[in-house]
Protein backbone atom coordinates (compact mmCIF):
# COMPACT_ATOMS: atom_id res chain seq x y z
CA UNK A 1 0.00 0.00 0.00
CA UNK A 2 1.26 3.22 -0.87
CA UNK A 3 -0.81 5.24 1.59
CA UNK A 4 -1.19 4.29 5.22
CA UNK A 5 -3.28 5.80 8.28
CA UNK A 6 -5.04 5.80 11.31
CA UNK A 7 -8.51 7.35 12.20
CA UNK A 8 -9.35 7.90 15.71
CA UNK A 9 -13.06 7.86 16.39
CA UNK A 10 -15.09 10.05 18.49
CA UNK A 11 -18.59 11.30 18.57
CA UNK A 12 -17.94 14.60 17.32
CA UNK A 13 -15.18 14.02 14.71
CA UNK A 14 -12.35 11.49 13.16
CA UNK A 15 -8.79 12.66 13.62
CA UNK A 16 -6.72 11.32 10.87
CA UNK A 17 -3.03 10.70 10.43
CA UNK A 18 -1.63 8.80 7.09
CA UNK A 19 1.85 9.24 5.27
CA UNK A 20 1.96 8.42 1.32
CA UNK A 21 5.26 6.22 2.02
CA UNK A 22 6.41 6.70 -1.86
CA UNK A 23 6.73 10.40 -1.16
CA UNK A 24 6.90 10.61 2.69
CA UNK A 25 4.26 13.21 2.54
CA UNK A 26 1.69 13.55 5.98
CA UNK A 27 -1.53 14.60 6.58
CA UNK A 28 -3.32 15.52 9.49
CA UNK A 29 -6.59 17.22 10.26
CA UNK A 30 -10.24 15.82 11.78
CA UNK A 31 -13.19 15.13 9.58
CA UNK A 32 -16.66 16.81 11.50
CA UNK A 33 -18.96 15.95 12.39
CA UNK A 34 -18.31 12.10 12.64
CA UNK A 35 -21.68 10.99 10.54
CA UNK A 36 -21.76 8.66 7.97
CA UNK A 37 -22.03 10.83 4.52
CA UNK A 38 -19.22 13.74 6.02
CA UNK A 39 -16.72 10.43 6.05
CA UNK A 40 -18.15 9.48 2.70
CA UNK A 41 -17.50 12.84 1.28
CA UNK A 42 -14.13 13.26 2.72
CA UNK A 43 -12.69 9.50 1.27
CA UNK A 44 -14.16 10.76 -2.22
CA UNK A 45 -12.08 14.16 -2.11
CA UNK A 46 -9.16 12.45 -0.70
CA UNK A 47 -8.86 8.78 -2.17
CA UNK A 48 -11.21 8.43 -5.62
CA UNK A 49 -9.57 5.79 -7.28
CA UNK A 50 -6.81 5.15 -5.21
CA UNK A 51 -6.66 1.00 -4.55
CA UNK A 52 -3.29 1.59 -2.61
CA UNK A 53 -5.08 3.21 0.25
CA UNK A 54 -4.66 1.13 3.83
CA UNK A 55 -6.69 2.82 7.18
CA UNK A 56 -6.74 0.94 10.54
CA UNK A 57 -9.56 2.18 12.90
CA UNK A 58 -9.58 0.72 16.66
CA UNK A 59 -12.43 -1.68 17.36
CA UNK A 60 -14.84 0.88 19.75
CA UNK A 61 -18.03 2.33 19.35
CA UNK A 62 -18.72 4.09 15.74
CA UNK A 63 -16.34 1.46 14.24
CA UNK A 64 -19.51 -0.25 12.08
CA UNK A 65 -19.85 2.66 9.57
CA UNK A 66 -16.59 4.03 9.79
CA UNK A 67 -15.15 0.13 8.40
CA UNK A 68 -18.55 0.28 5.79
CA UNK A 69 -17.34 3.33 4.03
CA UNK A 70 -13.93 2.45 3.80
CA UNK A 71 -14.89 -0.56 2.26
CA UNK A 72 -17.32 1.50 -0.38
CA UNK A 73 -14.76 3.88 -0.95
CA UNK A 74 -11.91 0.22 -2.32
CA UNK A 75 -10.03 1.19 1.10
CA UNK A 76 -8.40 -1.62 2.78
CA UNK A 77 -10.09 -1.21 6.59
CA UNK A 78 -7.97 -2.60 9.60
CA UNK A 79 -9.73 -2.82 12.61
CA UNK A 80 -7.21 -2.86 15.78
CA UNK A 81 -8.39 -4.47 19.29
CA UNK A 82 -8.24 -1.83 20.98
CA UNK A 83 -6.84 -3.32 24.89
CA UNK A 84 -3.72 -4.63 22.79
CA UNK A 85 -3.50 -1.55 20.73
CA UNK A 86 -2.96 0.31 24.31
CA UNK A 87 -1.02 -1.81 24.78
CA UNK A 88 1.34 -1.25 22.38
CA UNK A 89 1.48 2.06 23.30
CA UNK A 90 3.60 1.40 26.70
CA UNK A 91 4.17 3.50 29.73
CA UNK A 92 2.57 6.65 29.66
CA UNK A 93 4.78 9.30 29.48
CA UNK A 94 3.04 11.93 27.93
CA UNK A 95 0.02 13.44 27.17
CA UNK A 96 -2.66 11.27 25.55
CA UNK A 97 -4.47 13.23 22.39
CA UNK A 98 -6.60 12.01 19.25
CA UNK A 99 -3.67 13.18 17.23
CA UNK A 100 -1.45 10.60 18.90
CA UNK A 101 -3.98 7.82 19.04
CA UNK A 102 -4.00 8.56 15.31
CA UNK A 103 -0.22 8.35 14.53
CA UNK A 104 -0.41 4.96 16.91
CA UNK A 105 -2.63 3.14 14.52
CA UNK A 106 -0.73 4.71 11.32
CA UNK A 107 2.46 3.61 12.47
CA UNK A 108 1.79 0.16 13.96
CA UNK A 109 -0.22 -0.30 10.58
CA UNK A 110 2.67 0.81 9.18
CA UNK A 111 5.53 -1.44 10.47
CA UNK A 112 3.19 -4.22 10.60
CA UNK A 113 2.34 -4.73 14.30
CA UNK A 114 -1.15 -3.73 14.47
CA UNK A 115 -3.32 -5.68 16.83
CA UNK A 116 -5.73 -6.94 14.24
CA UNK A 117 -9.75 -7.83 14.60
CA UNK A 118 -12.01 -9.99 12.70
CA UNK A 119 -14.06 -7.86 10.88
CA UNK A 120 -17.81 -9.80 10.11
CA UNK A 121 -19.77 -9.74 6.76
CA UNK A 122 -22.41 -7.23 6.61
CA UNK A 123 -25.13 -9.91 7.34
CA UNK A 124 -23.62 -11.32 10.07
CA UNK A 125 -23.49 -8.32 11.72
CA UNK A 126 -26.70 -7.85 11.43
CA UNK A 127 -27.85 -10.88 12.93
CA UNK A 128 -25.35 -9.82 15.84
CA UNK A 129 -26.80 -6.45 16.37
CA UNK A 130 -30.33 -8.33 16.61
CA UNK A 131 -28.64 -10.80 19.03
CA UNK A 132 -27.68 -8.07 21.22
CA UNK A 133 -30.97 -6.40 20.92
CA UNK A 134 -32.66 -9.29 22.27
CA UNK A 135 -30.09 -10.00 25.51
CA UNK A 136 -30.62 -6.15 26.34
CA UNK A 137 -34.43 -6.16 26.09
CA UNK A 138 -33.80 -9.91 28.38
CA UNK A 139 -31.81 -8.34 30.68
CA UNK A 140 -34.55 -5.66 31.15
CA UNK A 141 -37.16 -7.61 31.67
CA UNK A 142 -35.55 -9.80 34.39
CA UNK A 143 -34.34 -5.94 36.43
CA UNK A 144 -38.27 -5.47 36.08
CA UNK A 145 -39.25 -9.06 37.58
CA UNK A 146 -36.50 -8.58 40.48
CA UNK A 147 -37.86 -5.15 41.47
CA UNK A 148 -41.05 -6.51 41.89
CA UNK A 149 -39.46 -9.06 44.67
CA UNK A 150 -37.74 -6.85 46.15
CA UNK A 151 -41.04 -4.69 46.62
CA UNK A 152 -42.66 -7.41 47.83
CA UNK A 153 -40.21 -8.44 50.35
CA UNK A 154 -39.33 -4.82 51.99
CA UNK A 155 -43.07 -4.25 52.33
CA UNK A 156 -43.29 -7.66 54.13
CA UNK A 157 -45.62 -9.39 51.76
CA UNK A 158 -45.49 -12.98 50.74
CA UNK A 159 -43.39 -13.70 48.06
CA UNK A 160 -44.97 -15.03 44.51
CA UNK A 161 -42.69 -17.62 42.72
CA UNK A 162 -44.52 -17.13 39.24
CA UNK A 163 -45.19 -13.47 38.79
CA UNK A 164 -46.74 -13.64 35.39
CA UNK A 165 -49.01 -17.30 35.95
CA UNK A 166 -52.79 -16.49 37.01
CA UNK A 167 -52.49 -17.93 40.02
CA UNK A 168 -49.36 -15.05 40.52
CA UNK A 169 -51.47 -12.33 39.72
CA UNK A 170 -54.00 -12.95 42.34
CA UNK A 171 -51.92 -13.18 45.35
CA UNK A 172 -50.03 -9.89 43.45
CA UNK A 173 -53.66 -8.08 43.74
CA UNK A 174 -54.24 -9.57 47.55
CA UNK A 175 -50.86 -8.36 48.27
CA UNK A 176 -51.00 -5.91 51.32
CA UNK A 177 -48.58 -3.23 49.89
CA UNK A 178 -48.68 0.92 50.19
CA UNK A 179 -50.41 2.98 47.51
CA UNK A 180 -47.09 3.94 46.36
CA UNK A 181 -45.58 0.17 46.17
CA UNK A 182 -48.96 -0.86 44.58
CA UNK A 183 -48.34 2.07 41.67
CA UNK A 184 -44.32 0.80 41.51
CA UNK A 185 -46.08 -3.03 40.90
CA UNK A 186 -48.58 -1.90 38.23
CA UNK A 187 -45.81 0.02 36.51
CA UNK A 188 -43.04 -3.36 36.68
CA UNK A 189 -45.89 -5.15 35.51
CA UNK A 190 -46.92 -2.81 32.37
CA UNK A 191 -43.11 -2.47 31.29
CA UNK A 192 -42.56 -6.26 31.95
CA UNK A 193 -45.67 -6.78 29.40
CA UNK A 194 -44.40 -4.07 27.03
CA UNK A 195 -40.90 -5.89 26.35
CA UNK A 196 -42.44 -9.18 26.19
CA UNK A 197 -44.50 -7.72 23.10
CA UNK A 198 -40.77 -6.77 21.90
CA UNK A 199 -39.33 -10.04 22.58
CA UNK A 200 -41.45 -12.61 21.18
CA UNK A 201 -40.85 -11.22 17.32
CA UNK A 202 -37.63 -10.41 17.95
CA UNK A 203 -36.80 -14.28 18.57
CA UNK A 204 -39.46 -15.43 15.79
CA UNK A 205 -36.70 -13.30 13.74
CA UNK A 206 -33.82 -14.74 15.16
CA UNK A 207 -34.93 -18.26 14.61
CA UNK A 208 -36.32 -17.44 10.97
CA UNK A 209 -32.71 -16.10 10.30
CA UNK A 210 -31.01 -19.55 12.14
CA UNK A 211 -33.32 -21.56 9.53
CA UNK A 212 -32.18 -19.79 6.45
CA UNK A 213 -28.36 -19.71 7.20
CA UNK A 214 -26.15 -23.15 6.47
CA UNK A 215 -23.99 -22.26 9.44
CA UNK A 216 -26.74 -21.78 12.28
CA UNK A 217 -28.91 -24.99 11.17
CA UNK A 218 -25.40 -26.66 11.45
CA UNK A 219 -25.05 -26.04 15.00
CA UNK A 220 -28.94 -26.74 15.51
CA UNK A 221 -27.91 -30.43 14.88
CA UNK A 222 -25.69 -30.14 18.23
CA UNK A 223 -27.55 -31.59 21.10
CA UNK A 224 -28.93 -28.37 23.29
CA UNK A 225 -28.17 -25.76 21.09
CA UNK A 226 -31.63 -25.21 19.43
CA UNK A 227 -32.36 -22.79 16.90
CA UNK A 228 -31.93 -19.37 19.13
CA UNK A 229 -28.94 -20.32 20.56
CA UNK A 230 -27.34 -21.50 16.84
CA UNK A 231 -27.99 -18.37 15.29
CA UNK A 232 -26.03 -16.23 18.21
CA UNK A 233 -23.25 -18.24 18.58
CA UNK A 234 -22.66 -17.92 14.86
CA UNK A 235 -23.04 -14.57 14.70
CA UNK A 236 -20.87 -13.92 17.64
CA UNK A 237 -17.96 -16.42 16.49
CA UNK A 238 -17.84 -15.19 13.42
CA UNK A 239 -15.09 -17.39 10.69
CA UNK A 240 -13.98 -20.17 12.94
CA UNK A 241 -11.24 -20.46 9.95
CA UNK A 242 -9.09 -17.16 11.82
CA UNK A 243 -8.57 -19.46 15.26
CA UNK A 244 -5.54 -22.04 15.00
CA UNK A 245 -7.69 -24.85 17.54
CA UNK A 246 -10.85 -24.97 19.20
CA UNK A 247 -9.48 -24.11 22.37
CA UNK A 248 -9.10 -20.47 20.93
CA UNK A 249 -12.69 -20.39 20.56
CA UNK A 250 -13.41 -21.57 24.08
CA UNK A 251 -10.95 -18.43 25.34
CA UNK A 252 -12.89 -15.79 22.67
CA UNK A 253 -16.05 -17.15 24.46
CA UNK A 254 -14.36 -16.19 27.99
CA UNK A 255 -15.66 -20.04 29.69
CA UNK A 256 -11.82 -20.80 30.56
CA UNK A 257 -10.57 -20.95 33.77
CA UNK A 258 -8.07 -18.54 34.86
CA UNK A 259 -4.98 -19.81 37.06
CA UNK A 260 -2.67 -17.79 39.57
CA UNK A 261 -0.06 -19.66 40.99
CA UNK A 262 3.88 -18.94 42.13
CA UNK A 263 6.10 -20.73 44.16
CA UNK A 264 4.25 -24.21 44.30
CA UNK A 265 0.80 -21.75 45.70
CA UNK A 266 -1.99 -21.98 43.52
CA UNK A 267 -5.40 -20.06 44.19
CA UNK A 268 -9.10 -21.76 42.96
CA UNK A 269 -10.09 -21.10 39.53
CA UNK A 270 -12.20 -18.05 38.10
CA UNK A 271 -13.58 -17.81 34.59
CA UNK A 272 -11.94 -15.29 32.51
CA UNK A 273 -15.28 -13.83 31.26
CA UNK A 274 -13.88 -11.62 28.55
CA UNK A 275 -15.36 -11.57 25.01
CA UNK A 276 -19.02 -11.58 24.26
CA UNK A 277 -21.15 -11.77 26.88
CA UNK A 278 -23.62 -13.25 24.40
CA UNK A 279 -21.88 -16.03 23.54
CA UNK A 280 -21.04 -17.12 26.68
CA UNK A 281 -24.31 -16.78 27.34
CA UNK A 282 -25.47 -19.19 24.66
CA UNK A 283 -22.78 -21.63 25.35
CA UNK A 284 -24.20 -21.81 28.97
CA UNK A 285 -27.68 -22.21 27.98
CA UNK A 286 -26.86 -24.82 25.66
CA UNK A 287 -24.83 -26.70 28.32
CA UNK A 288 -27.63 -26.94 31.24
CA UNK A 289 -29.27 -29.01 28.48
CA UNK A 290 -26.79 -31.55 29.34
CA UNK A 291 -28.84 -32.43 32.95
CA UNK A 292 -31.73 -34.63 30.56
CA UNK A 293 -30.69 -38.14 30.00
CA UNK A 294 -30.93 -37.89 26.85
CA UNK A 295 -27.82 -36.08 26.49
CA UNK A 296 -24.78 -37.68 24.98
CA UNK A 297 -22.67 -35.53 27.62
CA UNK A 298 -25.26 -36.83 30.59
CA UNK A 299 -22.90 -39.42 32.34
CA UNK A 300 -20.19 -36.61 32.36
CA UNK A 301 -22.63 -33.69 33.38
CA UNK A 302 -23.58 -35.97 36.55
CA UNK A 303 -20.14 -36.15 37.28
CA UNK A 304 -18.75 -33.02 37.08
CA UNK A 305 -22.35 -32.15 39.11
CA UNK A 306 -21.20 -34.26 41.67
CA UNK A 307 -18.05 -33.73 42.36
CA UNK A 308 -18.62 -29.67 42.02
CA UNK A 309 -22.16 -28.53 41.56
CA UNK A 310 -24.96 -27.86 38.80
CA UNK A 311 -23.83 -24.67 37.52
CA UNK A 312 -20.08 -25.48 36.84
CA UNK A 313 -21.37 -29.27 35.31
CA UNK A 314 -23.25 -26.95 32.67
CA UNK A 315 -19.97 -25.01 32.33
CA UNK A 316 -17.77 -27.79 31.50
CA UNK A 317 -20.23 -29.12 28.84
CA UNK A 318 -20.56 -25.53 27.60
CA UNK A 319 -16.92 -25.92 26.97
CA UNK A 320 -17.15 -29.13 25.19
CA UNK A 321 -19.84 -27.43 22.58
CA UNK A 322 -17.86 -24.92 22.12
CA UNK A 323 -15.16 -26.76 20.60
CA UNK A 324 -17.86 -28.66 18.79
CA UNK A 325 -19.49 -25.44 17.29
CA UNK A 326 -15.63 -24.76 16.26
CA UNK A 327 -15.38 -28.28 14.18
CA UNK A 328 -18.76 -27.68 12.73
CA UNK A 329 -18.18 -24.77 11.11
CA UNK A 330 -14.64 -25.32 10.44
CA UNK A 331 -15.69 -28.30 8.47
CA UNK A 332 -18.42 -26.22 6.34
CA UNK A 333 -15.58 -24.05 4.99
CA UNK A 334 -17.01 -20.87 3.11
CA UNK A 335 -20.96 -21.91 3.55
CA UNK A 336 -20.44 -21.36 6.93
CA UNK A 337 -20.47 -17.74 6.37
CA UNK A 338 -23.05 -17.84 3.30
CA UNK A 339 -25.60 -15.06 3.23
CA UNK A 340 -29.29 -15.18 3.20
CA UNK A 341 -31.77 -12.41 2.70
CA UNK A 342 -32.82 -11.25 6.65
CA UNK A 343 -36.10 -9.45 7.04
CA UNK A 344 -36.26 -6.83 9.37
CA UNK A 345 -39.34 -7.36 10.85
CA UNK A 346 -40.57 -10.95 11.75
CA UNK A 347 -43.21 -12.36 9.77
Amino acid sequence: MTIIGGLDVHRAQITFDYVDTETGETERGQVSPATRVVLRSWLAARFQGRADVALAVEGCTGWRFIVEELQRAGIEPHLAEPAETSHARGPKKRAKTDRIDARLLRDLLLQGRLPESYIPPAHMLEVRALGRHYQALAADRRAWLQRIHAQLFHQGAPAVAALLTETGRHQLESAGLSPAGRQMLTSALTMVQAIDRELDPLRQQLRAAGRSLPGPRALDKLFGIGELCAVIIWAELGDVRRFRNAGQVVRLAGIDVSVWSSAGKRSPGRLVRQGPPMLRWALYEAGKAAARSSSPDYDYYQQVKGRLDGKRAALSVARKLAKRCFHALRELGDEALAAAELKTEAA
